[in-house]
Protein backbone atom coordinates (compact mmCIF):
# COMPACT_ATOMS: atom_id res chain seq x y z
CA UNK A 1 0.00 0.00 0.00
CA UNK A 2 2.58 2.64 1.03
CA UNK A 3 4.58 1.56 -2.37
CA UNK A 4 1.60 2.52 -4.26
CA UNK A 5 1.36 5.67 -2.45
CA UNK A 6 5.11 6.63 -3.14
CA UNK A 7 4.32 5.59 -6.66
CA UNK A 8 1.42 7.84 -7.04
CA UNK A 9 3.07 10.82 -5.09
CA UNK A 10 6.13 10.45 -7.81
CA UNK A 11 3.71 10.89 -10.72
CA UNK A 12 2.17 13.90 -9.26
CA UNK A 13 5.60 15.30 -9.18
CA UNK A 14 6.68 14.30 -12.59
CA UNK A 15 3.29 15.35 -13.89
CA UNK A 16 3.91 18.58 -12.48
CA UNK A 17 6.76 19.31 -13.72
CA UNK A 18 6.27 18.44 -16.61
CA UNK A 19 3.22 20.86 -16.97
CA UNK A 20 5.13 23.33 -15.09
CA UNK A 21 8.09 23.03 -18.18
CA UNK A 22 4.96 23.03 -20.47
CA UNK A 23 4.13 26.41 -19.30
CA UNK A 24 7.91 28.02 -18.75
CA UNK A 25 8.16 27.02 -22.91
CA UNK A 26 5.01 28.72 -23.59
CA UNK A 27 5.78 31.77 -22.22
CA UNK A 28 9.26 32.12 -23.28
CA UNK A 29 8.07 31.31 -26.70
CA UNK A 30 5.57 34.16 -26.15
CA UNK A 31 7.64 36.65 -24.92
CA UNK A 32 9.95 36.18 -28.35
CA UNK A 33 7.12 36.70 -30.63
CA UNK A 34 6.27 40.46 -30.61
CA UNK A 35 3.10 41.94 -31.38
CA UNK A 36 1.69 43.14 -34.14
CA UNK A 37 0.50 46.68 -34.27
CA UNK A 38 -3.34 46.71 -36.56
CA UNK A 39 -3.14 50.79 -35.37
CA UNK A 40 0.02 51.11 -36.64
CA UNK A 41 -0.90 49.05 -40.05
CA UNK A 42 -4.01 50.88 -40.32
CA UNK A 43 -1.96 54.45 -40.01
CA UNK A 44 0.33 52.68 -42.67
CA UNK A 45 -2.84 52.02 -44.74
CA UNK A 46 -4.07 55.56 -44.41
CA UNK A 47 -0.93 56.90 -45.00
CA UNK A 48 -0.50 55.71 -48.94
CA UNK A 49 -4.18 56.77 -49.34
CA UNK A 50 -3.81 60.16 -48.65
CA UNK A 51 -1.69 61.12 -51.55
CA UNK A 52 -4.38 60.45 -53.38
CA UNK A 53 -5.20 58.00 -56.37
CA UNK A 54 -2.01 56.49 -57.10
CA UNK A 55 -1.94 54.94 -60.34
CA UNK A 56 0.56 54.45 -62.96
CA UNK A 57 2.60 57.62 -64.44
CA UNK A 58 1.28 60.16 -61.61
CA UNK A 59 2.92 62.61 -58.89
CA UNK A 60 0.60 60.58 -56.33
CA UNK A 61 1.73 57.34 -57.71
CA UNK A 62 5.79 58.99 -57.61
CA UNK A 63 5.29 60.65 -53.88
CA UNK A 64 3.63 57.56 -52.53
CA UNK A 65 6.57 55.47 -54.04
CA UNK A 66 8.86 57.73 -52.23
CA UNK A 67 7.50 58.12 -48.89
CA UNK A 68 7.36 53.94 -49.14
CA UNK A 69 11.00 53.74 -49.79
CA UNK A 70 11.67 56.23 -46.93
CA UNK A 71 10.03 54.46 -44.20
CA UNK A 72 11.54 50.80 -45.44
CA UNK A 73 15.26 53.35 -45.08
CA UNK A 74 13.76 54.02 -41.90
CA UNK A 75 13.15 50.59 -40.16
CA UNK A 76 17.04 49.69 -41.61
CA UNK A 77 16.56 48.17 -44.53
CA UNK A 78 18.84 48.66 -47.56
CA UNK A 79 16.69 50.02 -50.35
CA UNK A 80 16.91 49.42 -54.39
CA UNK A 81 14.83 51.23 -56.64
CA UNK A 82 14.41 49.05 -59.84
CA UNK A 83 13.11 51.19 -62.38
CA UNK A 84 12.02 50.09 -65.61
CA UNK A 85 9.44 51.00 -68.74
CA UNK A 86 6.94 48.76 -68.90
CA UNK A 87 4.40 48.59 -71.91
CA UNK A 88 0.59 48.52 -70.90
CA UNK A 89 -2.11 46.18 -72.33
CA UNK A 90 -2.78 49.47 -74.78
CA UNK A 91 0.72 50.10 -75.73
CA UNK A 92 1.42 53.14 -72.96
CA UNK A 93 4.67 53.51 -71.39
CA UNK A 94 4.30 52.84 -67.84
CA UNK A 95 7.26 54.06 -65.71
CA UNK A 96 7.43 51.78 -63.06
CA UNK A 97 9.51 51.27 -59.86
CA UNK A 98 9.96 48.32 -57.79
CA UNK A 99 10.69 49.21 -54.40
CA UNK A 100 12.95 46.41 -52.97
CA UNK A 101 14.07 46.58 -48.88
CA UNK A 102 16.68 44.22 -47.99
CA UNK A 103 16.54 43.46 -43.86
CA UNK A 104 19.07 41.34 -42.53
CA UNK A 105 18.99 40.78 -38.69
CA UNK A 106 22.56 42.60 -37.04
CA UNK A 107 22.87 39.56 -34.91
CA UNK A 108 23.39 37.11 -38.09
CA UNK A 109 26.47 35.14 -38.75
CA UNK A 110 27.62 33.13 -42.51
CA UNK A 111 24.65 32.38 -44.38
CA UNK A 112 21.20 32.99 -43.30
CA UNK A 113 17.98 31.67 -44.54
CA UNK A 114 16.20 34.62 -46.42
CA UNK A 115 12.14 34.97 -47.51
CA UNK A 116 10.63 37.43 -49.16
CA UNK A 117 7.40 39.56 -48.36
CA UNK A 118 5.55 41.27 -51.25
CA UNK A 119 2.44 43.27 -52.33
CA UNK A 120 1.89 46.18 -55.08
CA UNK A 121 1.54 49.13 -53.99
CA UNK A 122 0.02 51.01 -57.29
CA UNK A 123 -3.56 51.09 -57.56
CA UNK A 124 -6.27 50.92 -60.27
CA UNK A 125 -6.94 53.77 -62.55
CA UNK A 126 -10.42 52.75 -63.05
CA UNK A 127 -13.53 51.66 -60.98
CA UNK A 128 -14.41 49.19 -63.79
CA UNK A 129 -16.24 46.57 -61.42
CA UNK A 130 -18.19 49.19 -59.70
CA UNK A 131 -22.23 49.03 -59.26
CA UNK A 132 -22.76 52.23 -61.03
CA UNK A 133 -21.48 52.11 -64.65
CA UNK A 134 -20.97 56.37 -64.66
CA UNK A 135 -17.88 55.27 -62.61
CA UNK A 136 -16.09 52.99 -64.57
CA UNK A 137 -13.28 55.44 -65.88
CA UNK A 138 -13.01 56.52 -62.02
CA UNK A 139 -9.81 55.71 -60.20
CA UNK A 140 -9.77 54.00 -56.67
CA UNK A 141 -8.28 54.63 -53.60
CA UNK A 142 -6.94 51.58 -53.42
CA UNK A 143 -7.20 51.30 -49.46
CA UNK A 144 -7.67 47.92 -49.46
CA UNK A 145 -6.65 46.77 -52.96
CA UNK A 146 -2.46 47.85 -52.90
CA UNK A 147 -1.85 49.98 -49.82
CA UNK A 148 -3.41 47.24 -47.13
CA UNK A 149 -0.27 44.09 -48.24
CA UNK A 150 2.35 47.65 -48.12
CA UNK A 151 0.81 48.69 -44.96
CA UNK A 152 1.41 45.35 -43.20
CA UNK A 153 4.83 44.86 -44.99
CA UNK A 154 6.14 48.00 -43.42
CA UNK A 155 4.56 47.24 -40.24
CA UNK A 156 6.73 43.64 -39.93
CA UNK A 157 9.79 45.81 -40.89
CA UNK A 158 9.43 48.01 -38.15
CA UNK A 159 9.23 44.96 -35.89
CA UNK A 160 12.09 43.42 -37.22
CA UNK A 161 14.14 46.75 -36.59
CA UNK A 162 13.25 46.78 -33.56
CA UNK A 163 13.07 43.57 -32.05
CA UNK A 164 16.14 42.41 -33.94
CA UNK A 165 16.03 38.70 -33.02
CA UNK A 166 14.37 36.85 -36.45
CA UNK A 167 15.73 34.14 -37.05
CA UNK A 168 15.82 34.55 -41.13
CA UNK A 169 16.69 37.67 -43.06
CA UNK A 170 13.25 39.09 -45.00
CA UNK A 171 13.13 40.63 -48.84
CA UNK A 172 10.37 43.09 -49.09
CA UNK A 173 9.54 43.72 -52.38
CA UNK A 174 6.29 46.86 -53.21
CA UNK A 175 5.80 45.62 -56.86
CA UNK A 176 4.74 48.35 -59.79
CA UNK A 177 2.58 47.78 -61.82
CA UNK A 178 -0.07 45.55 -60.63
CA UNK A 179 -3.06 47.11 -61.34
CA UNK A 180 -3.05 48.93 -64.60
CA UNK A 181 -4.61 45.21 -66.69
CA UNK A 182 -7.10 45.50 -69.47
CA UNK A 183 -9.97 47.41 -68.02
CA UNK A 184 -13.58 45.82 -68.40
CA UNK A 185 -14.55 48.84 -70.61
CA UNK A 186 -11.42 48.90 -73.51
CA UNK A 187 -12.69 47.32 -76.86
CA UNK A 188 -9.58 47.90 -78.59
CA UNK A 189 -6.49 45.66 -79.42
CA UNK A 190 -4.40 44.55 -76.51
CA UNK A 191 -0.77 44.87 -77.19
CA UNK A 192 0.89 43.28 -74.48
CA UNK A 193 0.24 39.15 -73.72
CA UNK A 194 0.05 39.31 -70.27
CA UNK A 195 -0.94 42.92 -69.16
CA UNK A 196 -1.61 42.41 -65.13
CA UNK A 197 1.33 42.03 -62.74
CA UNK A 198 3.39 44.38 -64.61
CA UNK A 199 5.82 44.59 -62.17
CA UNK A 200 6.63 41.32 -60.59
CA UNK A 201 7.45 39.89 -64.12
CA UNK A 202 10.29 42.09 -64.84
CA UNK A 203 11.37 41.63 -61.37
CA UNK A 204 11.48 37.98 -61.79
CA UNK A 205 13.25 38.32 -65.03
CA UNK A 206 16.13 40.69 -63.40
CA UNK A 207 15.82 38.07 -60.49
CA UNK A 208 16.75 34.35 -62.49
CA UNK A 209 19.40 36.45 -64.93
CA UNK A 210 21.46 38.08 -61.79
CA UNK A 211 24.03 35.70 -61.09
CA UNK A 212 24.84 37.12 -57.57
CA UNK A 213 20.89 37.32 -56.44
CA UNK A 214 20.40 36.41 -52.95
CA UNK A 215 19.04 33.18 -53.00
CA UNK A 216 15.13 33.42 -51.88
CA UNK A 217 13.87 30.26 -49.84
CA UNK A 218 9.95 30.92 -50.55
CA UNK A 219 7.91 34.16 -51.03
CA UNK A 220 4.51 35.04 -49.96
CA UNK A 221 2.38 38.09 -51.89
CA UNK A 222 -0.28 40.20 -49.96
CA UNK A 223 -3.02 41.29 -51.59
CA UNK A 224 -6.05 42.59 -50.09
CA UNK A 225 -5.14 41.68 -46.75
CA UNK A 226 -6.76 44.30 -44.91
CA UNK A 227 -10.86 43.93 -45.90
CA UNK A 228 -14.04 43.79 -43.71
CA UNK A 229 -15.07 40.20 -43.38
CA UNK A 230 -12.23 38.74 -45.48
CA UNK A 231 -11.23 35.19 -45.01
CA UNK A 232 -8.46 33.93 -46.58
CA UNK A 233 -9.11 30.76 -48.57
CA UNK A 234 -5.56 28.37 -50.16
CA UNK A 235 -5.37 29.76 -53.10
CA UNK A 236 -4.78 27.54 -56.09
CA UNK A 237 -1.61 28.52 -57.81
CA UNK A 238 -0.17 28.28 -54.24
CA UNK A 239 -1.50 24.97 -53.42
CA UNK A 240 -0.16 23.93 -56.69
CA UNK A 241 3.79 25.80 -57.26
CA UNK A 242 3.78 26.09 -53.28
CA UNK A 243 1.51 23.70 -51.13
CA UNK A 244 4.70 23.35 -48.65
CA UNK A 245 4.36 26.81 -47.56
CA UNK A 246 0.76 26.97 -47.98
CA UNK A 247 0.53 24.74 -45.34
CA UNK A 248 3.58 26.41 -43.04
CA UNK A 249 1.76 29.70 -43.37
CA UNK A 250 -1.59 28.17 -42.37
CA UNK A 251 -0.09 26.67 -39.52
CA UNK A 252 1.16 29.76 -38.18
CA UNK A 253 -2.11 31.31 -38.51
CA UNK A 254 -3.95 28.79 -35.96
CA UNK A 255 -0.78 28.89 -33.63
CA UNK A 256 -1.43 32.30 -33.49
CA UNK A 257 -4.91 32.03 -32.89
CA UNK A 258 -6.76 33.16 -36.19
CA UNK A 259 -7.56 29.93 -37.68
CA UNK A 260 -10.44 31.72 -37.99
CA UNK A 261 -9.69 34.04 -40.43
CA UNK A 262 -7.41 31.40 -42.42
CA UNK A 263 -9.79 28.22 -43.42
CA UNK A 264 -7.90 25.26 -44.70
CA UNK A 265 -9.96 25.19 -47.59
CA UNK A 266 -9.02 25.42 -51.46
CA UNK A 267 -10.36 28.98 -53.22
CA UNK A 268 -9.88 29.79 -56.72
CA UNK A 269 -7.30 30.36 -58.86
CA UNK A 270 -5.51 34.01 -59.14
CA UNK A 271 -3.97 35.90 -61.89
CA UNK A 272 -1.32 37.64 -59.68
CA UNK A 273 2.39 38.92 -58.43
CA UNK A 274 3.05 35.16 -57.30
CA UNK A 275 2.50 33.52 -60.78
CA UNK A 276 5.65 35.46 -62.01
CA UNK A 277 7.51 34.68 -58.91
CA UNK A 278 7.25 30.54 -59.11
CA UNK A 279 7.35 30.43 -63.19
CA UNK A 280 10.18 33.03 -63.90
CA UNK A 281 12.01 33.39 -60.67
CA UNK A 282 11.44 29.78 -59.74
CA UNK A 283 10.58 30.91 -55.99
CA UNK A 284 7.98 29.06 -54.61
CA UNK A 285 5.76 31.53 -53.29
CA UNK A 286 1.99 32.11 -52.13
CA UNK A 287 -0.67 34.35 -52.45
CA UNK A 288 -2.42 35.36 -49.46
CA UNK A 289 -5.36 36.74 -50.95
CA UNK A 290 -9.26 37.18 -49.66
CA UNK A 291 -11.71 34.90 -51.06
CA UNK A 292 -15.53 35.79 -50.72
CA UNK A 293 -17.73 32.82 -52.11
CA UNK A 294 -21.08 33.68 -51.92
CA UNK A 295 -20.49 37.43 -53.10
CA UNK A 296 -21.86 37.64 -56.70
CA UNK A 297 -20.34 41.00 -57.53
CA UNK A 298 -16.81 39.42 -57.68
CA UNK A 299 -15.09 36.43 -55.53
CA UNK A 300 -12.64 39.35 -54.42
CA UNK A 301 -15.39 41.66 -52.62
CA UNK A 302 -18.06 43.82 -52.46
CA UNK A 303 -15.09 46.98 -52.99
CA UNK A 304 -12.68 45.32 -55.63
CA UNK A 305 -11.56 47.44 -58.27
CA UNK A 306 -14.79 50.06 -57.33
CA UNK A 307 -14.92 53.57 -55.18
CA UNK A 308 -15.46 51.78 -52.19
CA UNK A 309 -12.27 50.66 -52.17
CA UNK A 310 -11.40 52.99 -49.48
CA UNK A 311 -10.00 53.60 -45.27
CA UNK A 312 -13.88 52.92 -44.59
CA UNK A 313 -13.54 49.37 -45.14
CA UNK A 314 -10.43 48.57 -44.04
CA UNK A 315 -10.40 46.38 -40.59
CA UNK A 316 -7.85 46.51 -38.10
CA UNK A 317 -9.20 43.02 -37.18
CA UNK A 318 -8.20 41.47 -40.50
CA UNK A 319 -4.51 43.66 -40.47
CA UNK A 320 -4.27 42.26 -37.62
CA UNK A 321 -4.70 38.14 -37.91
CA UNK A 322 -1.98 38.67 -41.30
CA UNK A 323 0.54 40.34 -39.53
CA UNK A 324 0.70 38.58 -36.20
CA UNK A 325 0.54 35.43 -38.53
CA UNK A 326 3.73 36.69 -40.35
CA UNK A 327 5.11 37.62 -36.92
CA UNK A 328 4.78 34.29 -35.43
CA UNK A 329 5.82 32.91 -38.39
CA UNK A 330 9.31 34.95 -38.98
CA UNK A 331 10.10 34.73 -35.11
CA UNK A 332 8.96 30.78 -34.32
Amino acid sequence: MKRNILFFLLALTLASCKNTRQTVEAETVAKEIPAFSPDSAYVYCKSQCDFGFRAMNTAEHDMCRDWIAEEFRRHGCEVTMQEAKLKAYDGTTLKATNIIASYTPKKSEGDIRRIMLCAHYDTRPWADNDSDETRHHTPIAGANDGASGVAVMLEVARILHSADSAAVAVEFICFDAEDYGTPTWYDGEEQTENPWALGSQYWAEQYIADENRKEIEYGILLDMVGGTGAKFYQEGVSLMKAKKYVQKVWSAASEAGYSSFFPAREGGYVTDDHVAVNDVAQIPCIDIIPYYPDCQQSSFGMTWHTVDDNMENISKETLQAVGQTLIHLIYR
